[in-house]
This record gives structure tokens, C-alpha cells and sequence, in this order.
């Protein structure tokens, strides 16, 4: 077994989870809840789909439907029991001991009646050197493991699960001893001075210079920049795109690493290749860093077996700045190399991310996907035409989004794949969704009372980073800066407005987003309306990154000066008749509203979908930190709303 498994979406009559094995497996699902004898179910072909990614590695998509619905707000444990080659069985506890906590024989999970507490985050990348926010999770569901009623309902991860386009050299090293251990599948590669992905993995440039291996000719100078050229980003980071995953293998591989401490324990680790040593020092600093990634794993793994888990993608789960625009998605997609990069990349977040949000909608892809990986040729490669039309399909895909009916409903937002493209300036950041998504939105919100909405990207950020997006965009440096936030479009920004102030929608909304690499809290009003709902936007970000600390503090103390209640500049903001409050966190320092610690966030609900506590879970073995409402925060003066009254 070589990664999960992985509970994925939970109903009382039907469940989902995700592992991969180095076999077909037959499988006996056994599901004991508490108090009552052991229920087994047999998995056949129809509830246990296995898809090929290699010679020895299968993905078991397992879809169980019951009927007898599993009781709610009950701990159930639940086992894998396999059966080998030789007849023999295994369970969990045999081949998956690092999934069980102390003194349990099986792995447990709790279907919650209330989607009343929520851990949530987003940005995990294994060798920024930090703690991991999954591992700090896990320790919290440790100290409540068999109390149902105090255990998490879910699990939200909202985006950058993985790096593609963000990784380490000793972390590429082990995707490629992985890709050779389990023979997983290679591929050809049009429009790239090397044929396949065997001559990539072999090249020279093939760490730390990824970026001379595209074409040199001057059509392609705009992709040699965006997908390996390191954009130096002055105002904000600097992102390294050098050793940019290329292949399906590589993601499929990345998925296994990050995931599951297995795959580490089936490998060799590489000698360092031959490399300046500016890139050798590199080297050496992140596979220190990644020593300790590797240590936490068994955590992650374990929570990911015990919570059920929902995700949903950011631009690095495939590529930094993913369909920023109109021009880079069609300079991106009329090359060959450019768009299987994109395309490789989607397929594998379809195979270890989407399916498990909303598997209905992935049975014709996953028909496609499966006779594609059944049929390599004889250099175990996949074939061409039929890898390249099944990116085709998923480009054009726009199901990715989903629903939780829930008490409150949970929305998770697409906001990367329907755009709302400028097509007067096709170099201008796109909306974060269109006119007919945002439509979409409004219909799965009517007549509901409260709801919790996923947004990868905050929808109320921090009104002078959003500001200084907007002079680099008019300057034309949007790419430079991630200019990718709501207030950016004109459109989008005024649909979403209108459908919190229509009457038929909630009064209560809960916005969960990450994206940025610190977190806050805030409590917006629309006020022009004839009722007045309630929004807080929640962020938590990241899971293990973090942003630049001194740059973070200026930036803090910048907004709260020239941002402040009755500064004039909030006229020029695209708010409009918002009243916006932050909440403060109980460990800030004079003045500070943004947090800035790797971890994972919570927030717990009460009746009417309103936050009763907002935690953020720090990484690095401090106290927890809440964001306190100001009729909390005995020990600061209550602080004066902002208003912004914009065009």
C-alpha cells in the first residue's frame, strides 16, 4: 500500500475513499460503528475502481453505497481487509500501522450532523521551512479521538495541495527514484528539445535549469518565462519555477511523497547530481528541510484517514498564475509542450483530488483515463494522441466545483478554470469567475438561510496589497505581482456583491479562503440593501509556508495608516458600501491584524451558521490564536469600522 487511505466525501449511505497499491487489490470493507456489531462489504468493480498509473502502482477509487445508513454524530471504525495473492488477509493495522493512533487497532471516522466546525487551509509545500499545519491538525483530533461530538466535521483544503511548479531539487531526485521504483508511465513530448520523458529526466539541465529545455525560438520567449523562468516578483516573493514538473509521472509522484511516508521508504535516496555550487547549496538546504517534512508525514497521513477531506485546486496544484488572463491562456495553450504541462498536471489533480468532491460527474473521464494508462507501448509510454485529447477534454471540463448539502450548506468555487476574460485587454487579470458561474452561484444560494462558501482566493483581502496589484496591472506587470483577487474585475466584483445583497439568498455567509500565506479574520456588512446580511471572510494560509515576516509587518501597518476609517483613499477601493471589520488575533502585537504562522485554521459555527470561535492552529508549537470580535477583545478599545465607499 503505498498511499492512503484517504477519506474523501462522507454521506450515511455512501462513502468515498482513495489509495493507491502496487496491485490490484480485492478488498472487504468492515465498518463497526460504535455500540453495534461489525457491518462487511465485499468491494466489486462497481464500488472499487482501479486505474493503472504504472507497472506496479494502481489507484483505487473505492464508491460505496449502503443501505443501512451509518448512524450520525457516532465514532465508527472502519477497516481495509485485503486479500493477497496467496489467500492470505491483511488489515490496516498490518500493512498501514502509522495510520492508527495509540492503543487503536482500526482507523475511525465521525459523520457529523452539522457542518459546525471545519478545519480548513490551503499552500503546503514540503520545503518551505516550516512545521506542517496537517500534522498540527492531526495532534488536535489525537486529544478527541473518541469524543464524536468534539471532532471536526471536515477537512477543507482550499488549494495548492501540492507545488507542481515549486519544488525542490532533493524532492525532484525522489519523484524520479519513484517513477523508476514503480514503473510509472512515461510520455512523449511535442514541441521540447527532448523527445520523451526519459531523455528529460536524464538531461543535464534536468535540475535547477528546466527552463532551457523549452524550445529556443522567439514565439516561446513569454512560456520560457512563465513556466521555468523564477519571476522575480520585487514587491511581494520571489517565486522559483526551475525544477517545474513536466510529466504525469512526476505530479502522480509528487501526489505519493506528500501524501504518504511509504513511497520514502521504498526509495534510495540519490547522490546529489553534478550542479554550481550556488545550486548545491541550494540542495543541501532543502533536503535538511525536507528531513523534517518527511518526519511529519505519518501525522498527515493518519488525519487524512480519520477526517473526512473535501479540496479543491489553486493555481500551483498546476502552474503559478493558472489562467491569469486571456493572453496567458492562449499563450499557454497554442504550444504543445505549454499545454501538456497544464494538461498533466489536471489530470492528476482529476485522479487524486477532484473525484473524491464529486465522483458522479468523472465517470466518461475516468473512461478515458483508464483505457489511456491500460494501453502503453512496448517503452511503457503512454500514447500521444490519446493522453493529448484527454487533456482537450479536461481543459474545456467545468464541473470542478461542488456542493455539500450540509447544516449550513458548503459551496466550494472554481475559481480557475471559468473566468470572466477581458476581451478589450485579453493582458488584464481575468474575473475569478464568469457571468454564467456566478449565475450558478446565486441559484445553489437561494432560499437558504446561511452558507459557507470556498474561495481559494479571499474575496475582502487586504485593501493596499489589492491596491498595489491594481497600479502594477494598469502598468502592465500583473504577472509579477499574482494580481488575482475579486475586487480586480469590475464584472465579477459587482455580481458577487448583488447576490449577497438579493433578497432570496442568506443572511449569513462564511467565506473559507488561503492563497495568500498569513491569515485574518474580518466581518463585512453590505449596507446599501433592505436587509443587511453578514459576511466574515475566514483566511487561513498556508499549511506549511508562510510570507516574507518584515515585508508582512510594513505591509500591516502601511493598510492600517493609509486605510484607515476616515482616510480618503477609501473612495478609490472597488468596495462599495461595505462596512468591514477585522477581528484581532489574541497574540498580535500592538496594532496587528494579519497573522503570520504556518498551521491550519478552525472555525466552529453555532445554530444560525455564525462564528462562534475562529482559530488558527500554530505549526511551530506555539498556542493556538483566535480572532477575537471586538466585544471579546477586552484588552484592546473597540475599534471603528472601516468604511469603504467606492466607485
Amino acid at each position: 500500500m503505498l498511499a492512503g487511505p484517504i477519506l474523501r466525501r462522507l454521506e450515511p449511505t455512501r462513502l468515498l475513499l482513495w489509495l493507491v497499491g502496487s496491485m490490484p487489490i480485492p478488498f472487504t470493507l468492515q465498518l463497526t460503528p460504535a455500540g453495534e456489531t461489525p457491518r462487511s462489504v465485499v468491494l466489486d468493480e462497481a464500488s472499487c475502481r482501479v486505474i493503472p498509473i504504472g507497472r506496479h502502482a494502481f489507484v483505487h477509487l473505492i464508491d460505496v453505497s449502503l443501505s443501512e445508513p451509518l448512524p450520525l454524530d457516532t465514532v465508527i471504525a472502519y477497516d481495509l481487509i485485503a486479500t493477497l495473492a496467496d489467500g492470505a488477509q491483511a488489515n490496516i493495522a498490518q500493512w498501514a500501522p502509522h495510520l492508527l493512533h495509540g492503543g487503536a487497532t482500526q482507523p475511525t471516522l465521525v459523520l457529523r450532523s452539522r457542518a459546525d466546525d471545519i478545519l480548513f487551509g490551503s499552500c503546503r509545500k514540503p520545503h518551505h521551512p516550516s512545521g506542517d499545519g496537517l500534522a498540527r491538525a492531526d495532534d488536535l483530533l489525537a486529544g478527541h479521538i473518541g469524543q464524536a461530538d468534539a471532532r471536526p466535521a471536515m477537512l477543507m483544503l482550499c488549494g495548492d495541495q501540492i507545488y507542481a511548479d515549486d519544488v525542490a531539487g532533493p524532492m525532484l531526485s525522489a519523484i524520479h527514484a519513484l517513477i523508476a521504483r514503480l514503473g510509472l508511465y512515461g510520455e512523449v513530448l511535442e514541441g521540447a528539445v527532448v523527445a520523451d520523458s526519459e531523455a528529460l529526466y536524464a538531461h543535464p539541465a534536468g535540475y535547477y535549469r528546466r527552463e532551457d529545455l523549452l524550445p529556443a525560438f522567439k514565439s516561446n520567449e513569454a512560456l520560457r518565462e512563465r513556466f521555468f523562468g523564477g519571476v522575480e516578483k520585487p514587491i511581494f516573493t520571489t517565486t522559483s519555477a526551475h525544477n517545474h514538473l513536466v510529466t504525469l509521472a512526476e505530479v502522480i509522484a509528487m501526489y505519493l511523497l506528500v501524501w504518504s511516508p511509504v513511497p520514502w521508504q521504498i526509495i534510495t535516496e540519490s547522490p546529489m547530481p553534478a550542479l554550481s555550487a550556488e545550486h548545491a547549496h541550494q540542495w543541501r538546504r532543502e533536503a535538511g528541510i525536507l528531513q523534517d517534512f518527511r518526519r511529519d508525514l505519518p501525522k498527515a497521513a493518519r488525519l487524512l484517514a480519520h477526517v473526512q477531506t473535501l479540496m479543491i485546486f489553486d493555481d500551483h496544484d498546476v502552474t503559478d498564475d493558472w489562467n491569469l488572463s486571456a493572453k496567458w491562456a492562449s499563450t499557454a495553450y497554442e504550444h504543445p509542450f505549454s499545454r501538456r504541462i497544464v494538461g498533466n498536471a489536471l489530470m492528476a489533480y482529476m485522479l487524486c483530488q477532484g473525484w473524491g468532491n464529486r465522483p458522479d460527474v468523472f465517470t466518461a473521464v475516468l473512461d478515458d483515463m483508464n483505457a489511456l494508462t491500460a494501453t502503453p507501448d512496448p517503452e511503457q509510454r503512454l500514447d500521444a494522441a490519446a493522453q493529448d485529447a484527454l487533456i482537450t477534454r479536461l481543459l474545456s471540463f467545468s464541473q470542478w466545483d461542488y456542493v455539500l448539502r450540509t447544516q449550513p450548506t458548503v459551496i466550494v468555487l472554481d475559481t480557475r478554470t471559468r473566468r470572466w476574460h477581458s476581451r478589450r485587454l485579453p493582458s488584464r487579470p481575468s474575473g475569478l469567475m464568469d457571468w454564467e458561474s456566478l449565475t450558478d452561484l446565486q441559484h445553489e444560494l437561494l432560499d437558504e438561510t446561511a452558507a459557507v462558501i470556498v474561495s481559494p482566493t479571499p474575496m475582502f483581502g487586504v485593501k493596499l496589497i489589492e491596491v498595489v496589484q491594481r497600479i502594477c496591472t494598469y502598468a502592465g506587470h500583473a504577472l509579477t505581482v499574482d494580481a488575482e483577487n475579486w475586487m480586480t474585475h469590475r464584472g465579477s466584483a459587482s455580481v458577487m456583491l448583488n447576490i449577497f445583497r438579493h433578497s432570496r439568498t442568506p443572511g449569513n455567509y462564511v467565506i473559507l479562503s488561503g492563497d495568500v500565506h498569513y491569515s485574518f479574520a474580518y466581518d463585512v456588512q453590505v449596507r446599501d440593501s433592505d436587509r443587511v446580511p453578514h459576511i466574515w471572510q475566514i483566511t487561513s494560509s498556508g499549511i506549511k509556508n508562510e510570507f516574507p515576516r518584515r515585508l508582512l509587518n510594513w505591509l500591516d501597518r502601511l493598510n492600517r495608516w493609509l486605510y484607515s476609517p476616515r482616510s480618503p483613499l477609501n473612495w478609490f477601493t472597488q468596495r462599495r458600501h461595505l462596512q468591514i471589520q477585522p477581528r484581532l488575533p489574541d497574540q498580535r502585537s500592538s496594532g496587528e491584524r494579519l497573522w503570520n504562522s504556518a498551521g491550519i485554521g478552525q472555525i466552529l459555527l453555532d445554530a444560525q451558521g455564525r462564528p462562534a470561535r475562529i482559530l488558527q492552529h500554530n505549526a511551530n508549537g506555539q498556542p493556538s490564536t483566535e480572532f477575537l470580535a471586538p466585544e471579546q477583545d477586552a484588552a484592546t478599545k473597540p475599534i471603528a469600522a472601516q468604511t469603504d465607499t467606492g466607485e
